[in-house]
């Protein structure tokens, strides 16, 4: 249907802003290891609100402003580096949820490197 560029995985990594590691925050450590590994990209997003497993509302609202919002952070790139990514990923997450899914690149123009 498609004339895409690459089929790819993406994994998407659901925590909470709060998660540490190694005296960090989580999501920068993870950011920060997927980079040292050559995984093609990362970026955290931070939700506005949501909940998890505890069915406890977490939201960014004005009224009752939390500490602790749901974090989403996403890598896509090819199997093999997922792969071998992922056993270190499952040491560090302690309270989250993870998952992959194939992805179809249908338009990717990358930045010439400095």
């Amino acid at each position: 249907m498609f004339d895409n560029e690459a089929t790819v995985y993406q994994l998407d990594i659901y925590i909470g802003e709060s998660n540490r590691w190694q005296g960090k925050p989580l999501y920068l450590a993870l950011l920060e290891l997927a980079r040292q590994q050559g995984l093609a990209g990362g970026t955290v997003m931070r939700a506005i609100a949501g909940f998890g497993r505890n069915s406890r509302i977490r939201s960014s609202s004005l009224l009752e402003l939390s500490t602790d919002l749901p974090i989403l952070v996403t890598f896509i790139d090819e199997a093999a580096k997922i792969e071998a990514f992922l056993p270190e990923v499952k040491t560090m997450i302690s309270d989250g949820l993870v998952t992959v899914h194939r992805v179809e690149i249908l338009h990717h123009v990358p930045q010439p490197r400095p």
